[in-house]
Protein backbone atom coordinates (compact mmCIF):
# COMPACT_ATOMS: atom_id res chain seq x y z
CA UNK A 1 0.00 0.00 0.00
CA UNK A 2 2.59 2.61 1.28
CA UNK A 3 5.08 1.81 -2.53
CA UNK A 4 1.84 1.98 -4.69
CA UNK A 5 0.92 6.05 -2.57
CA UNK A 6 4.90 7.15 -3.11
CA UNK A 7 4.31 5.72 -7.09
CA UNK A 8 1.21 7.29 -7.09
CA UNK A 9 2.64 10.68 -6.42
CA UNK A 10 5.59 10.43 -8.65
CA UNK A 11 3.33 9.40 -11.03
CA UNK A 12 1.31 12.88 -10.29
CA UNK A 13 4.56 15.23 -10.51
CA UNK A 14 6.17 14.11 -13.53
CA UNK A 15 2.72 13.93 -15.20
CA UNK A 16 1.40 17.40 -14.10
CA UNK A 17 3.76 19.11 -16.09
CA UNK A 18 3.02 22.60 -14.91
CA UNK A 19 4.35 26.00 -14.75
CA UNK A 20 5.67 27.32 -11.03
CA UNK A 21 6.13 30.87 -9.43
CA UNK A 22 7.60 32.68 -6.42
CA UNK A 23 6.34 32.87 -2.97
CA UNK A 24 6.86 36.41 -2.16
CA UNK A 25 7.10 38.05 1.22
CA UNK A 26 3.71 40.04 1.84
CA UNK A 27 6.05 41.93 5.05
CA UNK A 28 8.38 44.05 3.25
CA UNK A 29 12.06 42.71 4.35
CA UNK A 30 14.84 45.34 5.95
CA UNK A 31 18.52 44.88 4.29
CA UNK A 32 19.93 41.82 5.96
CA UNK A 33 16.48 40.52 7.29
CA UNK A 34 15.55 37.02 5.65
CA UNK A 35 12.52 34.75 5.51
CA UNK A 36 12.01 31.10 5.09
CA UNK A 37 9.84 28.00 4.86
CA UNK A 38 8.10 25.96 2.27
CA UNK A 39 4.92 26.16 -0.03
CA UNK A 40 2.65 23.67 -1.17
CA UNK A 41 1.14 24.03 -4.75
CA UNK A 42 -0.80 22.54 -7.17
CA UNK A 43 1.79 23.16 -9.85
CA UNK A 44 4.56 20.90 -8.02
CA UNK A 45 2.70 18.18 -5.92
CA UNK A 46 5.84 17.86 -4.13
CA UNK A 47 6.66 21.02 -1.41
CA UNK A 48 9.67 23.28 -2.35
CA UNK A 49 11.73 25.03 0.11
CA UNK A 50 11.91 28.75 -0.10
CA UNK A 51 14.54 31.76 1.32
CA UNK A 52 14.57 35.32 0.74
CA UNK A 53 16.46 37.99 2.31
CA UNK A 54 16.66 41.66 1.97
CA UNK A 55 19.59 43.10 0.17
CA UNK A 56 18.44 46.92 0.62
CA UNK A 57 15.48 49.45 2.22
CA UNK A 58 13.60 48.78 -1.22
CA UNK A 59 14.89 44.77 -2.43
CA UNK A 60 14.89 41.71 -1.92
CA UNK A 61 15.85 38.23 -3.59
CA UNK A 62 14.78 34.86 -3.37
CA UNK A 63 15.48 31.43 -3.76
CA UNK A 64 13.34 28.14 -4.45
CA UNK A 65 14.68 24.34 -4.27
CA UNK A 66 11.86 21.89 -5.27
CA UNK A 67 12.13 17.87 -5.55
CA UNK A 68 13.05 16.40 -7.80
CA UNK A 69 13.27 20.15 -9.80
CA UNK A 70 9.71 21.43 -9.96
CA UNK A 71 9.38 24.90 -8.07
CA UNK A 72 13.39 25.46 -8.33
CA UNK A 73 14.11 29.06 -9.26
CA UNK A 74 15.10 32.46 -8.04
CA UNK A 75 13.16 35.80 -8.13
CA UNK A 76 13.88 39.97 -7.27
CA UNK A 77 11.20 42.04 -6.27
CA UNK A 78 11.75 45.24 -5.81
CA UNK A 79 9.34 48.56 -3.95
CA UNK A 80 8.16 50.73 -6.71
CA UNK A 81 5.89 52.76 -4.55
CA UNK A 82 5.28 52.98 -0.99
CA UNK A 83 2.52 54.92 1.10
CA UNK A 84 1.15 54.69 4.41
CA UNK A 85 -0.25 50.73 4.49
CA UNK A 86 0.15 50.05 1.11
CA UNK A 87 3.15 49.59 -1.40
CA UNK A 88 3.44 48.17 -4.95
CA UNK A 89 6.16 45.63 -5.90
CA UNK A 90 7.55 44.85 -9.32
CA UNK A 91 8.70 40.68 -9.06
CA UNK A 92 11.22 39.17 -11.59
CA UNK A 93 11.07 35.30 -11.15
CA UNK A 94 12.61 32.52 -13.32
CA UNK A 95 11.59 28.92 -12.61
CA UNK A 96 12.65 25.65 -13.78
CA UNK A 97 10.09 22.24 -14.65
CA UNK A 98 9.23 20.77 -17.52
CA UNK A 99 7.34 24.30 -18.75
CA UNK A 100 9.81 26.50 -17.59
CA UNK A 101 8.82 29.69 -17.16
CA UNK A 102 9.87 33.30 -16.57
CA UNK A 103 7.25 35.96 -14.68
CA UNK A 104 6.61 39.34 -14.85
CA UNK A 105 4.67 40.83 -11.81
CA UNK A 106 3.35 43.96 -10.57
CA UNK A 107 2.17 43.26 -6.89
CA UNK A 108 -0.23 45.87 -5.17
CA UNK A 109 0.08 45.33 -1.12
CA UNK A 110 -2.15 46.22 1.80
CA UNK A 111 -0.92 45.75 5.51
CA UNK A 112 -4.94 45.26 6.66
CA UNK A 113 -3.73 45.00 10.54
CA UNK A 114 -0.34 44.03 12.43
CA UNK A 115 1.33 40.74 10.65
CA UNK A 116 -2.06 40.06 8.32
CA UNK A 117 -1.36 41.02 4.57
CA UNK A 118 -3.37 40.82 1.09
CA UNK A 119 -2.57 41.50 -2.04
CA UNK A 120 -3.63 41.20 -5.85
CA UNK A 121 -1.38 41.46 -8.90
CA UNK A 122 -1.11 41.02 -12.36
CA UNK A 123 1.52 39.05 -14.10
CA UNK A 124 2.89 38.43 -17.42
CA UNK A 125 4.57 34.73 -18.26
CA UNK A 126 6.48 33.54 -20.60
CA UNK A 127 7.46 29.64 -21.59
CA UNK A 128 10.56 30.31 -23.55
CA UNK A 129 10.44 25.95 -24.96
CA UNK A 130 7.54 24.05 -23.34
CA UNK A 131 7.60 20.23 -23.10
CA UNK A 132 5.74 19.95 -26.95
CA UNK A 133 9.00 22.66 -27.72
CA UNK A 134 6.91 25.79 -28.25
CA UNK A 135 6.49 28.93 -26.83
CA UNK A 136 3.63 30.49 -25.20
CA UNK A 137 3.15 34.02 -23.66
CA UNK A 138 0.24 34.21 -21.03
CA UNK A 139 -1.41 37.23 -18.50
CA UNK A 140 -3.31 36.88 -15.92
CA UNK A 141 -4.19 37.95 -12.21
CA UNK A 142 -3.61 36.92 -8.69
CA UNK A 143 -4.80 37.21 -5.33
CA UNK A 144 -3.19 36.40 -2.35
CA UNK A 145 -3.75 36.89 1.74
CA UNK A 146 -1.46 36.44 4.57
CA UNK A 147 -4.28 34.63 7.15
CA UNK A 148 -1.74 33.85 10.01
CA UNK A 149 1.69 34.84 11.79
CA UNK A 150 2.93 32.44 9.04
CA UNK A 151 0.64 31.15 6.78
CA UNK A 152 -0.92 32.52 3.59
CA UNK A 153 -2.13 31.79 0.37
CA UNK A 154 -2.21 33.13 -3.92
CA UNK A 155 -4.45 31.88 -6.41
CA UNK A 156 -4.32 32.80 -9.88
CA UNK A 157 -4.97 32.40 -13.98
CA UNK A 158 -3.09 32.88 -16.54
CA UNK A 159 -4.18 32.53 -20.16
CA UNK A 160 -2.22 31.98 -23.31
CA UNK A 161 -4.99 33.65 -25.92
CA UNK A 162 -3.43 31.88 -28.61
CA UNK A 163 -4.57 28.07 -27.93
CA UNK A 164 -7.92 28.82 -26.97
CA UNK A 165 -11.04 31.11 -25.96
CA UNK A 166 -11.00 32.63 -22.74
CA UNK A 167 -14.92 32.00 -22.19
CA UNK A 168 -13.93 28.19 -22.57
CA UNK A 169 -11.68 27.96 -19.86
CA UNK A 170 -13.83 26.17 -17.41
CA UNK A 171 -15.94 24.63 -20.31
CA UNK A 172 -14.95 20.60 -19.49
CA UNK A 173 -16.05 19.47 -23.37
CA UNK A 174 -13.81 22.25 -24.93
CA UNK A 175 -11.29 20.12 -26.84
CA UNK A 176 -8.43 21.59 -28.73
CA UNK A 177 -8.06 19.05 -30.89
CA UNK A 178 -11.66 19.25 -32.96
CA UNK A 179 -11.50 20.33 -36.48
CA UNK A 180 -12.77 23.73 -35.54
CA UNK A 181 -10.59 24.64 -33.28
CA UNK A 182 -7.21 23.15 -34.73
CA UNK A 183 -8.69 25.25 -38.16
CA UNK A 184 -9.16 28.52 -35.29
CA UNK A 185 -6.19 27.66 -33.33
CA UNK A 186 -3.49 26.20 -35.63
CA UNK A 187 -1.42 23.53 -34.20
CA UNK A 188 -1.46 23.93 -30.25
CA UNK A 189 -2.15 20.91 -28.68
CA UNK A 190 -2.97 20.93 -24.80
CA UNK A 191 -1.70 17.13 -24.14
CA UNK A 192 1.64 15.72 -24.86
CA UNK A 193 1.75 12.60 -26.38
CA UNK A 194 2.77 11.59 -22.70
CA UNK A 195 -0.26 12.43 -21.43
CA UNK A 196 1.37 15.78 -19.44
CA UNK A 197 -0.14 19.39 -19.75
CA UNK A 198 1.52 21.02 -22.13
CA UNK A 199 2.73 24.57 -22.61
CA UNK A 200 -0.80 25.82 -24.20
CA UNK A 201 -2.41 23.91 -21.63
CA UNK A 202 -5.30 25.69 -19.15
CA UNK A 203 -3.71 23.09 -16.39
CA UNK A 204 -0.58 25.45 -17.34
CA UNK A 205 -1.75 28.82 -16.55
CA UNK A 206 -3.69 27.65 -13.05
CA UNK A 207 -1.39 28.60 -9.99
CA UNK A 208 -2.81 27.76 -6.32
CA UNK A 209 -0.25 27.55 -3.39
CA UNK A 210 -0.29 27.90 0.15
CA UNK A 211 3.08 28.83 1.94
CA UNK A 212 4.15 28.00 5.67
CA UNK A 213 6.80 30.53 7.45
CA UNK A 214 9.42 28.42 9.39
CA UNK A 215 11.53 31.19 10.62
CA UNK A 216 13.08 34.52 10.30
CA UNK A 217 16.06 36.70 10.57
CA UNK A 218 18.07 39.80 10.84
Amino acid sequence: MKNNTIILLIAIALFSGCATHPTISPKRLQEGESRYGYTLSIENVFPYMWYRTGISEVSDIGFRIGLPVYGTGIDYSRVLYSKDNKWDVLNLSWSLNPNYNMDFTYYKFKEIEENRYRWWGFRGMYIPEGIMGNTSTRIGVLYGRQIKDKMGFEIGYYHDFSSMPLSSVIDPSWAWDSDENIARYGDTPHVSEAGIPSEFSRMTGISMLVYFQLGNSE
